[in-house]
């Protein structure tokens, strides 16, 4: 096993065992289940800030600032967003994984999708022309006379495929 996959593995147990022995706080009893805010989908949503990874896999001094901020957060019982929302202000939208959508990184949503679908409009118009003309060429091919070689040529080829028999 590689290194790097052996320390991805061991930060991803070390943050689920952080997770698992932080407890919910009082703060996040009072949340429903389906607004309490998970360490690890925060983690992995978030970059850190100095080495441009993931913040689950980085190891720099930095990224463990990041997470024990992150778990302050949590036991504030803070929504995911309002903690992006909160390691936007602290570091910089450098820190989100995906761009936010709007302005010029809207793109990175937008482009993709529209290159895919002219993509397979163009597949759609051309796929039928290209096989009609296969197809013409093939019937066109089949209806033309055989070529007849020159007496001359014949003898030669015939020859030639003689040496070699």
């Amino acid at each position: 096993m590689s290194t790097r996959v052996r320390t991805t593995a061991l930060t991803a147990i070390l943050a689920l065992a952080l997770a698992l022995a932080g407890g919910a706080t009082t703060a996040q009893a009072a949340l429903s289940p389906q607004d309490q805010t998970s360490y690890i989908q925060v983690v992995n949503d978030v970059m850190c800030v100095v080495c441009h990874e993931p913040l689950a896999v980085a190891q720099s001094p930095e990224a463990f600032q990041e997470r024990d901020y992150i778990r302050q957060l949590i036991a504030q019982g803070k929504t995911r967003k309002q903690i992006e929302d909160d390691l936007v202000t602290q570091y910089g939208p450098a820190v989100l994984a995906r761009p936010p959508a709007h302005g010029v990184n809207l793109l990175v949503y937008i482009v993709p999708p529209l290159v895919l679908i002219a993509g397979l409009v163009t597949l759609a118009i051309f796929i039928p022309r290209w096989r009609r003309r296969a197809r013409q060429s093939d019937a066109e091919q089949s209806t033309r006379p055989a070529a007849t070689l020159d007496p001359t040529d014949a003898q030669r080829l015939n020859d030639d495929l003689g040496r070699f028999a």
